[in-house]
């Protein structure tokens, strides 16, 4: 993912343990979703979201008939919603 990627060569810049971290957090919001998708509350209808800590991101992913999709790992200073249109 896009978003990712940029958001993880930002902090590997400023210091490898910073992007290791970042890494980490979303590793850990990726399984909190795998273990239970609909524990998270609904977001703008259609999505659910999980807040990453330490990380001002979040993980905006939808549950879908027979998967889960994440949409994006959208920072929570910009844009905000940017990533509506995405299937």
């Amino acid at each position: 993912m896009e978003e990712y990627t940029a958001s993880y060569a930002w902090y590997y810049e400023r210091g490898t343990h910073l992007a290791f971290e970042f890494e980490r957090e979303i590793e850990r919001a990726i399984r909190l979703i795998a273990e239970a998708p609909a524990r998270w509350p609904a977001y703008q209808k259609n999505y659910r979201r999980v807040l990453v800590r330490r990380f001002p991101f979040s993980l905006i992913y939808q549950i879908r008939a027979t998967d889960i999709v994440v949409l994006a790992v959208a920072h929570g200073h910009r844009l905000p919603g940017y990533w509506k249109n995405r299937k």
